[in-house]
């Protein structure tokens, strides 16, 4: 039964490093240490190369050394990184910090969900993969939405203050990763070389077709919600929103997709098909053209409504990847699946962010719409064929 509790440990570590006091305020934050839009939206790109550069080796390392010690590895970069924000201001010193939480990102991406799919296989539980990772994900998100609502006070109070509190939050999060137990189901595990990695990635994108599509979709999806969750507080401030107020939007946003990654397995459970797919994407982009149009109190509402489209489709998708992955490679798929979003995120994140300091919001989320209404329509249409 010891292995079964690296399920509620799990749920308990996902509370501890999404108890994220500092992302309602955290551009504001940049913003007070003279950062443009641009110059923040290049902080998340540097964070998205960071994470994509280790995301694929941080996977396999997962694979061949264990997920436990990856997870211990990832709690300690990102303390790391937090206390560089705390310590330090500036372009430069904030870079630094952005690489080693992107690295501390990486090592976790990927491990966790392995983690948790071997623990059930062990259990032989496996079939509630779904609703265990729903249940983490809103775990998550009701712990960032509670985090948010103190965030927003407290920056009242200071706008360093909350990035202060989260480094010793994040601190929290090293002693739970070290009391997790390695799960022992992926015996085979592959050999320590480069090409070893190199045959999982051939494998991936072009023997299993539906794999390959599954994170393009993934893909589409990263870039539409990341790019959300980076341009609420711009849109907050747009609209003339009091700082108050940005802890409990934050906290409304995340307990909305909290609900949503919840209930997925109940929704996802109610389709045999893969047109949820399909409707998804004509929700996220049609929630990006009305935000275009309505810079307003009006524009929250579908701010909402591709928050609860990320928690039902985060789960989901994971599950669907899992399936189509042998175990011995899973963390390391996985890690593909977080390298393809973030590289993706990498490359649109600047030009969104100067299309917004340069023309308008609007424009910036005219673009998103089109770019993921590309790669995702067409990958899920390619999905529903495979089936």
């Amino acid at each position: 039964m010891q292995i079964r509790h690296n399920i509620i440990k799990m749920h308990l570590l996902k509370g501890v490093t999404w108890f994220m006091v500092a992302m309602p305020i955290i551009v504001l934050f940049f913003q007070e240490h003279g950062l443009t839009i641009t110059q923040v939206m290049i902080l998340q790109s540097i964070y998205s190369l960071a994470v994509a550069i280790f995301e694929i080796p941080s996977g396999y390392i997962a694979d061949i050394f264990g997920r436990k010690k990856t997870i211990v590895l990832s709690t300690i970069f990102t303390f790391i990184g937090y206390v560089i924000f705390s310590l330090y201001g500036g372009f430069y010193s904030f870079a630094i910090a952005q690489i080693l939480v992107g690295i501390g990102g990486s090592l976790m991406s990927g491990s966790d969900s392995a983690l948790i799919y071997d623990t059930l296989i062990e259990e032989n539980e496996k079939e509630v993969y779904t609703k265990i990772e729903g249940r983490n994900y809103a775990i998550g998100n009701f712990s960032e939405a509670t985090a948010g609502i103190l965030g927003g006070f407290l920056a009242v109070c200071s706008i360093y203050l909350p990035i202060y509190i989260q480094t010793g939050i994040l601190f929290l999060s090293i002693p739970i990763a070290i009391s997790l137990i390695e799960p022992t189901t992926y015996r085979n595990r592959p050999s320590k070389s480069f090409d070893s990695i190199l045959d999982i990635i051939k494998s991936t994108f072009l023997i299993n077709q539906k794999l390959k599509w599954l994170i393009i979709y993934s893909s589409a999806m990263g870039v539409a919600t990341l790019s959300m969750a980076w341009f609420a507080q711009p849109f907050f401030k747009e609209i003339e929103m009091p700082l108050a107020y940005y802890g409990i939007l934050w906290a409304s946003l995340n307990f909305s997709a909290g609900l949503t990654s919840y209930n997925a397995h109940r929704i996802e459970g109610e389709r045999k098909d893969n047109k949820y797919l399909i409707y998804n994407s004509l929700i996220i982009i049609i929630s990006f053209i009305a935000l275009g149009l309505n810079i307003s109190l009006y524009g929250l509402l579908f701010v909402f409504v591709i928050y609860l489209s990320r928690g039902f489709i985060t789960p989901v998708l994971r599950n669907a990847i899992n399936i189509n992955t042998k175990s011995e490679k899973r963390a390391t798929v996985l890690s593909i699946r977080s390298f393809i979003i973030r590289i993706s995120f990498a490359i649109t994140a600047p030009l969104l962010g100067y299309i917004g300091d340069n023309y308008s919001l609007s424009n910036s989320f005219y673009l998103l719409s089109i770019l993921v209404g590309i790669f995702a329509l067409l990958s899920a249409y390619k999905i529903s064929r495979l089936d």
